[in-house]
Parts: C-alpha cells; structure tokens; sequence
C-alpha cells in the first residue's frame, strides 16, 4: 500500500510540475533550444518532396488546414507532431534536411531527418524505392554537424546537438510495409512473429546507440500505435469493424519489448537519455472512445476511398470530409491535426503511464536547471 501511495504522489507532483512550467500552452525557457526529428511518415515534414518516390504527400488535399493550406510533404491535413512540439516549446519549425533554405542561421533551429515509408529494418519500405533509410539518415545528421561546425566552430556545434531535444518514430512500417505487407512476405516465412519483433528490437538497439553516439542526450522514442486499427488495415482485414488482430498481436509484443530496451539501454548509459512515449495508449485512448475527443469516428479516415475511406492514397479525387476536427485519422493511416495534438498534450504532460520515465515538460525544467 505504502509503494502505490508513493507512486500515485510521484504521478500527482509530476502532473503539478508540467501544468506549473506552462504558460499560455507554451513552455517556459527553451530559447535557443535545437530540435532533430528522424523516422518515417508520420514524422516527415518533406523530405521525400525531393526524391523519387511513391511515398509523397505533395499534392491537394495534403495540407489543406496548414497555414498556407498549401501540400508541403507532410502526411497531414495540417501540422504534424515535430511541427506541434515546436509550437509548444516557442520554437520555429525544423525544416526538412534536405530543403534548400537549410542553410545559415536555419541550421541551429534543428533539422527533420524524416523519410515516409522507412522502418528500422532497411528492406522495409523497399516498394518505395528511394527513402531516407535510417542508416542514411544517421549520417545525414552526422553531416550535418560538420555543417553546424562550420558556421559556429566544433565546441560549439557539440554542445548544440548535446542540448537538443531528439525525436524519433520508427516501427510500424517493419510491420505494415514488409511483415504483413503481402502473405509469405519473406520476413513472415523466415521469422515468427514474437521472433520477428525481437530481431526487430535489437535493430533497433543499434540504431539508438549510434544516436548517442553522434551526441544526442534527450531522445522521445515513440512506440508503434494501434496498427490494427488504422482505417487501412479496418478496410484490408476486418470483418467487422474491429482492429485488425495480428497487427494489434504485433504492437502488444512491440511496444514493451521497446520500453524494455530503452530502460536497459539507459542503465548502460547511467543517464536516461531515452523516454519512452506510449503512442499505443494515446492512440487508443481516441480509438476506442472518439466521441470523448470531439470526433465523429475513428474508424473512418477523412480522405480516402472504398471501405473505411481505407483503400489506396488519398487524392484530389477521394472522398474528402468538410471537418477534419470531427476525424481521428486524416488518411489511411495518418492522424489527422487535431489528434495529433492530443498525442502532443500526452508527450508534454502526460503520466508515466504516457512517457516513461517522465514527460516533456519535466525534463524541460530539468534540463533548465541543470
């Protein structure tokens, strides 16, 4: 009893200290602060507009609710999670590494890595031919320092990076875009599933330790959402309208094996370095209740066609709802705006039941004191 009541204090205070340190739904005392994004769609701010790819989201209705209500690569109708972090934080948005106005000045606000389409694995997304893989990212951001170092000298370009706030999204393509992407996809023949998922894992480990090695010291490492559950895998494999059971197997043995991995990887380190953000449980707070949000359904996505507005891209031709507030999910797969701040608020202010060890706003104050 004594342990519960400690645990309940400690989730109390840390709910206290988050509310306390906002102002104006904006954080306190981060001027200055760089911010690097890596991952894949639900993360992209418009990399893939500059390759040749499938994976694009560059034309209308893409971005019909951002400022310009222009497309600019982002999977969104509006902004998309990095975009409201730095909203939140009084930041200017990163912009795409791979934009020709990153340069100058625009270098020390951060950068977005992102590639829609990529997954931990490199034969992930392989339909899509020419992504950002992960790997390719890192040594972007490698790059990009000796950019940094350039323009502000070494030390200082150090302690830019080791200052910065780091996000990265990696997961659900290892399952949606190769274990489950078509039946006897070769990853499915060569692994079971529980097997699959620690492989995928300890890929995973690889790619956060060579974070770190390149100096980032405050990572938000979101797990895998519902993925049974996106109005894509409704339209493709449900019988009733119910999340798609093998893929939701596949986040309940992904997502705590992650949290698993990051608490050990923290002990390696003697720091914790990186958070966990439980996207699963955002998510499926508005799932499987959406009314309680303000949405109209969270089974039908706004853009789309066919079943669930679940089938194909969404295009100038697809069904396209009046209001993206009354919807979960934007596209097939991809939180509309307004969820997407929802899962923001969780990563700012959310328990421990959210992010683990302690939520944005907590480190925020921490490392200011620090």
């Amino acid at each position: 009893m004594a342990n519960s009541s400690l645990i309940n204090l400690r989730v109390i205070f840390m709910t206290l200290l988050s509310l306390a340190i906002l102002q104006n739904g904006v954080i306190k005392g981060v001027e200055g602060r760089a911010f690097f994004v890596f991952g894949d769609s639900l993360v992209d701010n418009g990399n893939n507009n500059y390759l040749a790819t499938s994976a694009r989201a560059d034309s209308p209705p893409y971005g019909v609710d951002y400022p310009t209500h222009r497309p600019t690569g982002r999977f969104s109708n509006g902004l998309n999670i990095p975009d409201i972090i730095s909203e939140k934080l009084g930041m200017e948005p990163t912009l795409p590494y791979l934009s020709p106005e990153l340069q100058g000045q625009k270098l020390l606000v951060g950068a977005n890595f992102a590639s829609a389409g990529v997954g931990i694995l490199n034969d992930t997304g392989i339909q899509f031919v020419n992504i950002i893989r992960i790997g390719q990212q890192l040594e972007y951001f490698a790059e990009y320092q000796k950019r940094v170092a350039a323009l502000v000298g070494t030390e200082k370009a150090k302690q830019l990076v080791k200052e910065a706030l780091v996000l990265i999204t990696l997961g659900g393509n290892d399952f949606v875009n190769n274990y489950y992407l078509v039946p006897f996809s070769l990853r499915s023949t060569q692994y079971a599933l529980p097997d699959y998922v620690t492989f995928v894992i300890s890929e995973y480990k690889k790619v956060l330790a060579k974070l770190y090695s390149l100096g980032a010291r405050r990572v938000i490492v979101t797990g895998t959402g519902p993925l049974g559950c996106v109005p894509a895998e409704l339209a493709q494999r449900s019988q009733d309208g119910n999340c798609a059971a093998e893929l939701q197997e596949a986040a309940s043995l992904f997502n705590p094996q992650l949290v698993e991995m990051l608490n050990g990887l923290n002990s390696e380190i003697g720091s914790h370095v990186f958070i966990a953000a439980n996207t699963n449980q955002m998510h499926l707070d508005f799932v499987t209740n959406p009314q309680a949000f303000g949405f109209v359904t969270s089974k039908v996505a706004c853009c789309g066609q066919g079943p669930y507005n679940g089938i194909g891209l969404c295009t100038p031709l697809s069904n396209l709802c009046p209001n993206r507030d009354e919807y979960a999910f934007w596209d097939p797969f991809h939180p509309s705006e307004k969820a997407n701040r929802i899962i923001v608020q969780q990563i700012l202010t959310g328990t421990t039941a959210y992010m683990h060890p302690m939520n944005l706003s907590t480190i925020m104050v921490m490392d200011s004191k620090a």
